[in-house]
């Protein structure tokens, strides 16, 4: 994070214009910044809790690492004089009334970070947008709209606060263990979440007017393409499920090749049949096996079960459920030959959500007035903001990843990067409170 200090005039300079009332930038005109050193400085900050000896953060959701940085975050949010609540579902909420009675306009991100991650996946954006609020308290300017600040609760292990407010959270979910030891329903009562009442969370259609996520890109499209901002077009679907390969356990020294029913070479053939069949489909699909373990696990034992997780992402779900058939119908072919079963339960879906073109344009028009330069693209990452688009117009912006580094403690994004992103969410509410939702 020491990079997030590098003394250059072409943005630490950059100071908060304090006192005036703030409106978009019309042209090239001089009109309301972001506090560099300020925003660099939380970022920095936050870097300490759950940091690693890689230079990351394993600052998982629920971990006291987590704990800590939630209070860090609540501080800086009272500081820019926002009203800070936790809802059920464990957000961190901070409101600021606007002058009329409107839908607020909602900005943020998420602090938790994967196991061994980096520094700036979700937390740039969160940053950010507590830095946004801080320009306009100490600008003495309300917003038409309300403000709200959310800081989304276990983002990396299920997006559990954002899809809670879509309606999307299952009771099943809260005894699943996350990251950090513990079930997710025992998690968020550590963080004053209550998952007996999370339908109190749920937004309907018309309670939000806008919702913007700034967010590192995680890919390598703009740092190559050496272009500031990137105008997310849509956010990829997300299906997973639990696969199991059940065969007959039996002793390793005595059981002859050909008598075996081994899950393990069952599954193995999956997990590449699953690769390459899924290249063969055209589009743009991707399709993953992340977790894989052997039962009984010894090295004297075939293996009688395996047990893994399948994951496929597209910007159609549709396209989701057509490449699960094919490796389905690969899976039992497999299980057939090898005298195993196969079985898939479905654990986890995250919609695909394009954003709103309306919100696009605004955050272009924004660029276009700081100077900067920009493409529309697609996110293959998962971001809360696909599930706020269940009940509300959405709109990203990214900022490069360098060389595409990312859920790793080798992440990094340039400060003034970061600045130029910042400065254009602060943009993007003032043009989205300017208009009618």
């Amino acid at each position: 994070m020491d990079q997030l200090y590098v003394s250059s005039a072409k943005f630490l300079c950059t100071a908060v214009v304090s006192g005036l009332a703030l409106s978009p930038l019309v042209g090239q005109e001089r009109g309301p910044r972001v506090n560099a050193v300020h925003l660099l400085s939380s970022l920095k900050k936050l870097a300490e809790y759950g940091r690693n000896e890689e230079g990351g953060i394993s600052r998982v959701a629920f971990s006291s690492a987590d704990v800590e940085a939630r209070v860090y975050v609540q501080r800086l949010l009272r500081e820019a004089r926002m009203s800070v609540t936790i809802d059920a579902a464990g957000n961190i909420i901070a409101r600021r009334a606007g002058t009329e009675d409107l839908p607020p306009i909602m900005i943020g991100s998420h602090i938790d970070s994967v196991p061994m991650g980096g520094n700036f996946d979700g937390q740039v954006g969160s940053m950010a947008a507590v830095e946004v609020a801080r320009v306009l308290a100490d600008a003495n300017t309300t917003l038409r709209h309300p403000l709200e600040v959310v800081v989304f609760s276990n983002e990396e292990n299920g997006k559990t606060g954002s899809r809670a407010m879509a309606g999307e959270v299952e009771d099943r979910e809260f005894q699943l263990t996350s990251h950090a030891g513990v079930t997710i329903g025992e998690g968020l009562r550590a963080i004053g979440g209550e998952p007996d009442r999370l339908s109190t969370v749920r937004r309907a259609r018309g309670d939000v007017a806008v919702f913007l996520e700034l967010h590192i890109e995680q890919g390598a499209v703009l740092d190559a393409a050496e272009i500031p901002i990137g105008v997310v077009e849509g956010i990829v679907g997300i299906r997973r499920w639990n696969v199991s390969f059940q065969g007959a356990a039996n002793h390793a020294g005595t059981t002859p090749m050909k008598q075996r029913r081994d899950a393990l070479v069952a599954a193995s053939s999956f997990v590449v049949a699953a690769h390459e069949r899924t290249k063969e489909i055209e589009g743009s699909q991707v399709a993953t096996v992340g977790h894989i373990k052997a039962v009984p696990g010894a090295a004297n034992v075939i293996p009688g079960r395996v047990d893994l997780t399948l994951e496929i992402r597209d910007l159609s779900m549709g396209k989701i459920d057509e490449v699960f058939a094919v490796l389905e119908q690969e899976a039992k072919r497999i299980a057939a030959e090898l005298q195993t079963t196969f079985t898939a339960e479905p654990y986890y879906i995250s919609h695909a959500a394009p954003t709103d073109e309306r919100v696009r344009s605004l955050i272009e028009r924004g660029a276009d007035a700081l100077g900067l330069d920009h493409r529309r693209m697609p996110s293959g990452a998962g971001h809360d903001a696909q599930s706020i688009a269940q009940f509300a117009p959405i709109g990203m912006i990214f900022v490069p990843s360098v060389a595409g580094i990312s859920h790793s403690p080798s992440e990094d994004s340039r400060p003034e990067d970061i600045v130029a992103g910042a400065n254009l969410l602060l943009q993007s509410v003032l043009l989205a409170d300017s208009e009618d939702w």
